[in-house]
């Protein structure tokens, strides 16, 4: 994994959450906050001070500045030349603390930018590794639409005009929520996790040929649209002609890696007559039983032997 995020931009993100204010530094807005290489195995991203293992946003709160203060001058001066030794991208100083003037003067001279931060440390570490663990996660477009079904992450996909919007707005109507169209963006952000988003330019439309471009929250109200949503599950759309023999028992399920990342991906045939947005929710709704254990084709399979048993006893 490798990215850059400039100082002034993560200034600017998380400005509002985090009360973000320079305390030293300003005119290094432009320096980065970047993992390349093996820096990712050496160094970690955001931490409280660590003066051995150097994380590349250190955060000082309560009990950093009091061991400061607790050392005698030149121990403090070493400490404090480690702290801008160059390793550490950005140093903030948490709960709104006054920052002492030999810091401020060492971040001067060693151009290691400084900002405040109006929550306690802790907390502004866990929201520094949130936005941080979502900006440089590897990220992949995908096209389809990409909804929330029951609180289930599902992007629609398959050929050009087999009826991805169609269905995206019968699901719509029917209390269901839109994240993305024609071009959901997904980010890895755990080991088995892919959240989807929608690209700023594409927010709230939905393109849907014969109608051209409709604003979904104008049309259906703020609470058609969801911002983001883990991907659960994947529905391909096929055309009945295309369709390959499917098993009549278990369906067409199979698995899909994305990003070293299996999704459970089904397959419905499109033809005419079929309603393809209630095959949809029941597709999740299946989907959600096996999550939780039960697979009705087993269970089906487990009663018919039952039977046979009974029969041949």
């Amino acid at each position: 994994m490798s990215g850059a995020l400039t100082i002034g931009a993560l200034r600017h993100a998380l400005r509002e959450k985090l009360g973000l204010d320079w305390l030293a530094g300003a005119h290094c807005a432009r320096h980065t906050v970047k993992i390349t290489g093996n820096t990712a195995a050496e160094t970690s991203l955001v931490g409280h001070l660590n003066l051995i293992h150097k994380h590349r946003i250190q955060v000082l709160g309560k009990k950093e500045l009091k061991y400061l203060d607790s050392l005698k001058n030149n121990s403090r001066q070493d400490a404090i030349g480690q702290l801008f030794s160059g390793q550490s991208d950005l140093i903030i100083v948490a709960n709104s603390l006054a920052a002492p003037a030999d810091l401020i003067a060492a971040a001067e001279l060693g151009k290691i930018p400084v900002l405040s931060s109006r929550l306690p440390s802790l907390e502004t570490i866990h929201n520094l590794q949130y936005f941080l663990g979502n900006h440089l996660a590897e990220k992949i477009t995908l096209h389809g639409v990409f909804m929330e079904v029951m609180g289930t992450g599902v992007l629609i996909t398959g050929s050009s005009s087999i009826g991805k919007s169609e269905v995206a707005l019968e699901l719509l109507t029917r209390g269901h929520r839109l994240i993305a169209d024609d071009a959901p963006e997904f980010a890895r952000i755990a080991p088995d996790i892919l959240n989807g988003t929608c690209p700023e330019m594409l927010r709230d439309f939905l393109e849907v040929r014969g109608l051209g471009i409709l604003n979904v929250r104008a049309m259906f109200g703020a609470s058609a649209i969801k911002l983001n949503r883990n991907l659960r599950l994947i529905v391909m759309l096929q055309d009945m002609d295309d369709a390959i023999k499917m098993d009549r028992l278990h369906g067409s399920r199979q698995l899909r890696r994305i990003l070293d990342v299996d999704i459970p991906e089904i397959t419905l045939p499109v033809g005419p007559g079929r309603n393809l947005a209630v095959l949809l929710e029941t597709a999740v709704r299946n989907h959600i039983l096996n999550a939780k254990g039960y697979d009705a084709s087993q269970a089906f399979i487990d009663r018919q032997k039952r039977r046979l048993e009974k029969t041949l006893a």
